[in-house]
């Protein structure tokens, strides 16, 4: 054998439909969608799977957005320049539906259910450019609190037609959405919000009150949005705006870009720094009442996270199983390993057990089971965007060194996967709302207990979990209640999970996932813990993690 010769290696991931190989969302569709949506998945599934997708997904994080503060005269134009793979695959999100479609679509239709289904698949190929799509999605229902808005911008936020031209609303054919909250002073606790807001009588900004907006946002995510949903202050309290890019006379708002921000991961999205220089601003809902109106707006972006933790947890599982089917080693191909089977099979529950919660949670919102989705996404938020970084580093460990390069993709799964984890809230956040939501609003509690009531009589591993949740929620309710919040948090995230995989998934799955998240000593403290498993059980998780 030459030196030049190749073997031994494995193929590209390239050529597979992530829509119709991901027996998870197929199931869903098919429980809780519309068949005719089978289609437009299948052809989004293809296209996240393409060698050409992966191309522009590379472009789009070696060619980094730029932002340009001045023109060649010194006027400031405030712009961020995107590569066009950028673009393209904004073309393909917007195309596809995945903005703020799904509001406008009829109740029952099962159209937040195809849309979570779509994110995640198109989430695989590249997530940085969801931020701006996720946004967009999210801001439909806080423009609830302000008709006139609603019925001048959801149509356009709703459109599936990309247009990326900053232009007035009256010339646009579609428009994506921001937000701004976090200040320098403020993290996530918005209520340390000091931009302020001064009313304009007979402002020149059509669709409510207008006011003029002076302040800092140390966190200003997809700059070159058309419109912006901002917290700033006002006597009566922290109070929620739509920020337009354009004004109606095509001026543009003084939105002043500062920066862009040097990130870990989602590198092909912009985040900048602003500063509203008496930027004028419609008010949505009434003052003082900003942050209950942003919440709506929060809620969906929550949802987003634990999809988008999903995606790439499962991207980065698939591309393990698929190393292992083709990689040999000590005389046998990895996947035929013990040891490896192990490990893979721990990783697909953990997948399994995320996207079957999340979009359990997107059919909650089809059919307005409000409580169960307040409790739900929070409790998934935590939990599911807190397990991707593990299950990515041990995705990135089963191909070795392989995985530690560039080309093979796991690594910019890496840099993405504490992301969401963050975003809308981190972990100490995320779980204290859970107590919260527990504690001041009871009727959560009780449509989480009739979701847990379905897997009843199946395990009594699972019967005794859900036994004890009661307990669970007394604790978050005592004193003690936020120095235990992330034991709490995880045990209900973990039933819920199990009673979802257990009505909703092939006993293979359910009843290892049982046995070894909720038997005592059934997990140890690293992926591959799994105990005696059948060998045919093994095969079944795999096959269901890629078909």
């Amino acid at each position: 054998m030459r030196t030049s010769d190749v073997v031994n290696q494995v193929p590209d991931f390239t050529g597979h439909d992530l829509f119709t190989t991901d027996a998870v969302a197929v199931e869903a569709v098919q429980r809780w969608g519309d068949p005719d949506d089978v289609a437009g998945l299948t052809e989004l599934g293809v296209l996240a799977g393409s060698a050409e997708v992966q191309r522009w997904a590379d472009d789009a994080h070696r060619d980094t957005p730029r932002l340009r503060t001045h023109d060649r005269t010194g006027r400031r134009v405030d712009e961020v320049d995107y590569t066009r793979r950028y673009h393209d695959l904004m073309r393909v999100a917007v195309g596809h539906g995945l903005t703020a479609e799904a509001w406008t679509r009829p109740e029952g239709s099962g159209a937040h259910l195809r849309r979570a289904v779509g994110f995640v698949t198109w989430s695989r190929a590249e997530a940085g450019h969801l931020c701006p799509v996720s946004m967009t999605y999210a801001a439909a229902p806080a423009l609830r609190a302000a008709p006139t808005l609603a019925d001048r911008w959801v149509p356009l936020l709703a459109s599936r037609d990309y247009d990326p031209v900053l232009r007035p609303v009256a010339e646009r054919r579609s428009a994506i959405a921001g937000m701004g909250m976090t200040e320098k002073q403020g993290g996530s606790d918005v209520r340390a919000n000091v931009t302020r807001a001064v009313p304009v009588p007979d402002g020149p900004v059509e669709g409510g009150e207008t006011y003029r907006l002076t302040g800092h946002k140390w966190f200003f995510s997809a700059p070159m949005s058309d419109v912006f949903l901002v917290l700033a202050t006002t006597p009566a309290g922290v109070t929620c705006f739509l920020v337009p890019c354009v004004l109606d006379d095509g001026t543009r708002n003084p939105l002043r870009l500062q920066r862009l921000k040097d990130k870990l991961g989602n590198r092909s999205n912009a985040s900048s720094e602003v500063e509203l220089d008496e930027a004028l601003a419609v008010r949505v809902g009434d003052e003082g009442r900003g942050i209950r109106t942003i919440l709506d707006m929060v809620s969906s972006t929550r949802l987003d996270c634990v999809l988008g933790s999903t995606a790439t947890m499962r991207e980065s599982v698939v591309r393990a199983v698929h190393h292992a089917r083709h990689r040999s080693a000590f005389g046998a191909l990895l996947v035929d390993q013990p040891l490896m089977r192990n490990v893979l099979a721990d990783l697909a529950l953990e997948v399994e057990a995320a996207e079957v919660l999340g979009l359990r949670m997107a059919h909650a919102v089809d059919t307005g089971e409000t409580e169960l989705a307040r409790l739900g996404v929070a409790l998934g938020k935590f939990w599911v965007c807190k397990r991707t970084p593990a299950v990515v580093a041990e995705a990135l460990e089963c191909l070795g060194g392989a995985g530690y390069v560039e080309e093979n993709g796991l690594a910019r799964l890496y840099r993405e996967a504490p992301l969401n984890s963050i975003w809308e809230g981190s972990g100490n956040v995320g779980a204290l709302d859970v107590l919260r939501a527990m504690t001041r609003e009871p009727a959560t509690v009780a449509a989480l207990d009739k979701e847990l009531s379905g897997a009843r009589g199946h395990d009594r591993r699972l019967d005794r979990a859900i036994d004890g949740v009661p307990a669970l929620v007394a604790a978050a309710a005592s004193e003690a209640g936020p120095w235990h919040a992330r034991r709490i948090v995880g045990h209900l995230a973990v039933t819920l999970q199990a009673a979802l995989l257990t009505q909703h998934s092939p006993a293979s799955v359910s009843e290892t996932f049982v046995a070894s998240r909720l038997e005592p000593g059934g997990h140890g403290t690293t992926f591959g813990s799994l105990d005696d498993v059948g060998a045919a059980d093994v095969t079944s998780i795999l096959e269901r993690a890629f078909a």
